[in-house]
């Protein structure tokens, strides 16, 4: 008997050979099974299949919980088609990967290592025996916050606005979801406008964003370390800018909107200090609007365009440059001003790899932008501000709108959606689920000092 010999090389490959790849693939399958859920008869009021791009931009928009429409969410979808966009959400904001994985630790009550791999990528875990406790952690972050949630806007929407309970039931829900998961799809024609005063469903729904923005693996710490000495220089990072660009954005929305009639003119003390933190907190990166942007002052247009970008957390629902990424950019100037050679924050020597990868999403995230918007300006005869806004608005997941995205025509959408994906996924776990594969030099080349500035 003769043993044939098998060439390694001619064994079956893997698919995908990098873990950012199955989530990319993953996000993507999702948004295409939206799409064709959405074009369904039952999914649209009148009965008629939504049109592909439409159906599409939709799809994308939930699952990277985005929330810009171009039609309006109230009255276009059915019920059905409403309840696809929620789900969409909460498997987006989820993470697609961190559902599957939880999925099969439940009924397995195991974690096979491709299936930690990418559940470590999607969470950014610290470890791979770290990934069954993190994820526990996110199943119970996120159906707890909900929960509350979901039952404070019920109470409010039955109490305050005679609403049945089945409606007031279903809209609590829908928005506790939206709001965690930093959606900010609306189930209102002009979003959340009417409620511009009302305290009791701005508060939760604000509260529910900041917590869902922050990102898991740094409420998993709170819950599981009081002591603040002791928490991560990432977890310090986080909560650090996140507070003070909490502070900051309300105190900039109540300076430019303060006398402005078409925002917060008409309103009260109260009621102007809660519009001007209720704004503040949607670019974190929410979407939900209780004003019309597209009455708002320039100044409050560009200081929204640079919180959209700085965004929220990482690994969590938010999107955006991230915060993290943003004040290691900062100590970066603050290290080359000083003539220092080491990165230090907190007392921690941030590493280089940390730095690189930082510059890396913050260019390409610039160029992603730009590129958006001056393919939107070619497509489209809508003002510039308005379609820098969008562009931004877009890569950054949030869903703020001038109200020019139904405008932008069936290109313009898909500029967009294009975008959605690159800012859910992130520039740079993109661009390594796209590289076939990783080397390393095996030479250095000889150094070069070009002249800078």
């Amino acid at each position: 008997m003769f043993l044939r010999r098998v060439d390694p090389a001619s064994r079956r490959k893997p698919l995908f050979r990098h873990p950012a790849q199955v989530v990319a693939f993953a996000f993507a399958t999702a948004a295409a099974i939206g799409t064709v859920l959405l074009m369904l008869p039952m999914c649209r009021t009148d009965g008629d299949g939504a049109p592909l791009v439409t159906a599409l931009f939709t799809a994308t928009s939930a699952v990277c919980v985005t929330g810009l429409t171009v039609v309006d969410t109230a009255t276009y979808w059915s019920v059905t088609g409403q309840v696809v966009i929620l789900g969409l959400i909460q498997v987006g904001g989820f993470g697609i990967m961190t559902l599957g994985s939880l999925i099969a630790l439940f009924l397995a009550r195991r974690m096979g290592l491709r299936t930690r791999l990418t559940a470590a990528a999607e969470t950014r875990s610290v470890g791979l025996g770290d990934v069954r406790r993190v994820l526990r952690g996110v199943f119970i972050i996120t159906f707890t916050v909900e929960s509350v949630v979901a039952l404070l806007l019920t109470l409010r929407f039955r109490s305050a606005y005679d609403g049945a309970w089945g409606t007031a039931v279903w809209h609590g829900v829908f928005h506790a979801v939206s709001s965690f998961n930093n959606a900010g799809f609306a189930l209102y024609s002009d979003n959340l406008m009417r409620f511009l005063t009302d305290g009791f469903v701005l508060m939760p729904i604000s509260v529910a964003i900041v917590i869902g923005g922050i990102g898991f693996p740094v409420l998993i710490e709170l819950l599981r370390n009081r002591r603040p000495r002791t928490w991560s220089l990432h977890t310090r990072l986080t909560l650090l800018m996140t507070g003070a660009l909490l502070v900051i954005g309300t105190v900039f929305m109540s300076l430019t909107e303060w006398d402005n009639e078409g925002t917060l003119g008409p309103l009260s003390l109260p009621a102007k200090l809660l519009g001007a933190w209720f704004h503040a907190v949607q670019p974190r990166t929410a979407g939900f609007n209780a004003w019309d942007y597209g009455a708002v002052t320039d100044e409050t247009l560009l200081g929204t365009i640079m919180l959209m970008f700085v965004g929220g957390g990482s690994a969590g629902t938010a999107g955006g440059l991230k915060v993290t990424t943003f004040i290691v950019l900062f100590f970066v100037i603050v290290a080359e001003v000083r003539g220092e050679e080491d990165v230090i924050a907190f007392d921690r020597r941030i590493e280089h790899r940390v730095v690189r990868q930082a510059t890396t999403v913050a260019l390409l995230g610039v160029a992603a932008v730009l590129t958006a918007t001056m393919l939107l300006t070619e497509l489209t005869e809508l003002p510039f501000r308005d379609v820098l806004f969008e562009s931004t608005s877009a890569f950054a997941t949030v869903g703020l709108s001038t109200g020019i995205t139904p405008k932008v025509g069936d290109g313009g959408e898909l500029v967009l959606v294009v975008l959605m994906f690159l800012g859910r996924l992130g520039p740079i776990t993109l661009v390594s689920a796209l590289t076939l594969r990783e080397r390393n030099r095996r030479y250095r080349y000889p150094e070069g000092a070009p002249l800078i500035g």
